[in-house]
């Protein structure tokens, strides 16, 4: 009776790790056209360090045109 007991508790407590690691929420991603990045973005390197003097924390190349977009947390 208590090898069941003990493995009822061992499956049940990894129930509840797997189940609670779902609830975790995520944060939300905000992003904005950057205002000084000049020119066509081809590398997402240069566009993040320019975002970054504008206050945001990353930045990445979008769309046809290749324009720098900055992306922070909201």
């Amino acid at each position: 009776m208590s090898s069941f007991l003990r493995l009822f508790a061992t499956a049940f407590l990894v129930m509840m790790l797997l189940f609670s690691s779902g609830m975790v929420a995520e944060a939300r991603t905000c992003e904005s056209k950057s205002h000084r990045f000049k020119g066509i973005c081809v590398r997402k390197a240069n566009c993040a360090a320019v975002c970054q003097t504008e206050g945001f924390h990353s930045g990445h190349c979008r769309g046809f045109r290749r324009r720098c977009y900055c992306t922070r947390h909201c």
